[in-house]
């Protein structure tokens, strides 16, 4: 059975052409489709609820409030029946009929498949900074995905059952994955034109994502020793606040006045940064350690 989740806001104009698009394509399968509206506020909700009410291989996950797409997508995993789930947007950007193409490439052995959005018909500003993060992705992940972002994926049922997204972690899932140890993969798609609305992606999406990826990468390297980083940085610290101390009194006993030095200020923060830090590393090690019991325990 194939679970398609479709997470919408405002794209009242594309949702029935999708839903006609996707029948079509998969009418001899055994498939569903979920709608998750999250918040919308034009007629979009009114459009979905006629398609489940003619259709029960539809379904709707309807949110008062606009709660962003990684708790839409975890909605949709959570009532997803299928052992195949395919996640795509409402746009009409992402193509129904290279479901198949998705299907083919998993079938090579990967637990999820990203779609590669080779040529964007997106505005070349945005098209550019997409790249830059992509780049910035692989590089630092080790990752070879060109298109993180993308919303047209497949996956493997274990996949959607070991992940957990908030905030904007769903541009992430493929890392996310990789780092469970499920093998990823990626395949060309066609990013057909927008045509209708606008674009909910803006430039502030671009620089809260660099922030996101510094905490992805913190909890892939970090996450069960995370005083590792803040032990070393600490001690770092402490160290380098110890010198110039130490510098400080050397100079005091030949006779020089340190009192005013802003040197002496600084070489004291450095010290109680650098226990801070210490101490912060060691409180997470052990809350680090209550999560391991309390996990073997269940």
């Amino acid at each position: 059975m194939i679970s398609i989740i479709i997470p919408f806001l405002n794209e009242e104009k594309s949702i029935d052409e999708l839903y006609q698009r996707i029948s079509g394509f998969l009418n001899k399968k055994d498939f569903e489709i979920i709608f998750v509206n999250d918040g919308s506020s034009d007629k979009s909700l009114e459009i979905v609820q006629k398609i489940i009410n003619k259709d029960k291989k539809t379904s709707l996950i309807s949110f008062k409030r606009n709660k962003g797409k990684s708790l839409a997508l975890m909605a949709g995993f959570k009532k997803a029946q299928g052992d195949i789930i395919i996640t795509m947007d409402a746009d009409l950007q992402d193509q129904p009929e290279e479901i198949g193409k998705l299907i083919t490439k998993l079938d090579e052995g990967y637990d999820l498949v990203s779609g590669w959005k080779k040529k964007r018909n997106d505005p070349g500003v945005f098209v550019v900074f997409s790249r830059i993060f992509n780049w910035l992705i692989r590089k630092t992940t080790k990752l070879p995905v060109h298109d993180i972002n993308c919303g047209f994926k497949i996956y493997k049922r274990e996949v959607i059952e070991n992940l957990v997204l908030y905030g904007d972690f769903y541009r992430f899932i493929p890392i996310l994955a990789a780092q469970e140890g499920f093998k990823v993969g990626e395949i060309e798609v066609v990013h057909a034109p927008r045509k209708y609305g606008k674009s909910k992606y803006g430039f502030s999406k671009f620089f809260k994502g660099f922030f996101d990826l510094l905490t992805v990468l913190f909890l892939i390297n970090f996450e069960n020793k995370p005083f590792h980083l803040f032990g070393t940085a600490g001690i770092s610290l402490f160290g380098l606040g110890f010198f110039i101390l130490t510098y400080l009194t050397g100079l005091w006993f030949s006779g020089e006045s340190i009192g005013r030095r802003p040197l002496l200020i600084f070489g004291m923060l450095l010290m109680i940064v650098g226990i801070q830090l210490f101490s912060l590393g060691l409180l997470a090690e052990l809350l680090v350690k209550r999560k391991v019991i309390e996990t073997k325990n269940d």
